[in-house]
Formats: C-alpha cells, sequence, structure tokens
C-alpha cells in the first residue's frame, strides 16, 4: 500500500500549505481509498462564501469535494461516508437539501453528523468531511 497527502492542483488550496486536503491509500488491486480534510464554503482565496446560506455554503463545499475526487479520479458516486459539522442544528434542512440533491443513490452514503459551537472560520457554518473509495481501474 501506498499513502499519498495531496493538493491536487486542479483545485485550489485557499490555506496554502497548512494541510493536506486529501489522504489518499493505494490499494492492492488497483483501488484507493481517498480520506478529505474538513472543507468550509470558501473562495480560491480562503475568503468565507454565502455568508448567513446554509445552502450557498453546502453548494460550494461539496463543488470542492467533487473537484478534489476528480482529480483522483472519483466522483460524489464513490463517497462511502460524510462527516458534517454545524454551528446550528436548525440548518439541517437546508444542508439536506443539497444532499438530497447530490446524493440520490438509495441508501446514500453513510453520515455523521454534529453541532459545533464554531467553526475556525466565524462566518463557516458547515464543514464535511469525506470518505470515498476509488475502484480499481480509475484509481
Amino acid at each position: 500500500m501506498k499513502l499519498t497527502l495531496d493538493n491536487p492542483s486542479t483545485v485550489a488550496a485557499p490555506f496554502g500549505d497548512r494541510f493536506a486536503h486529501l489522504a489518499r491509500l493505494d490499494l492492492p488491486g488497483g483501488g484507493a481509498l481517498l480520506v478529505l480534510a474538513g472543507q468550509v464554503a470558501v473562495d480560491d482565496a480562503g475568503a468565507v462564501v454565502g455568508a448567513g446560506d446554509i445552502v450557498a455554503q453546502s453548494e460550494r463545499i461539496f463543488e470542492i469535494v467533487g473537484g478534489v475526487l476528480a482529480a483522483h479520479g472519483a466522483t460524489l458516486a464513490d463517497v462511502l461516508h460524510i462527516r458534517t459539522f454545524l454551528t446550528d442544528l436548525g440548518d439541517l434542512p437546508g444542508y439536506a437539501v443539497v444532499r438530497r440533491r447530490l446524493f440520490t443513490a438509495v441508501p446514500p452514503p453513510a453520515s455523521t453528523t454534529v453541532e459545533v459551537s464554531r467553526l475556525f472560520l466565524p462566518d463557516a457554518l458547515i464543514e464535511v468531511e469525506v470518505t470515498a473509495a476509488v475502484p480499481a481501474g480509475r484509481a
């Protein structure tokens, strides 16, 4: 097995080299396991987008996640687990609308959602971590 930490060049890493956006574990037989760091709704310069708007922030996060996955041969359909941190569980319905639109498989990916008192960026309402599997042949 081979472990790679990566910030794909096709997706802006707004926080520079402070952390890897993805850990990739190449598996025997050609597949890979992808573990994405927590993503927040930021633009390419690291400024929060959609302040106060859970739907806009959720959409932006999954744009980023989709780009990071694509750089490694995966799509949202390859997501195994989603871990979500919300600053207010009252925002869950808005987030759920975006998730239902993007994850249409039945059943959807495994999921964990927790409420936290705050995130590291003051205007961020949500942070999402994703684990995905890339099948052999696409890895």
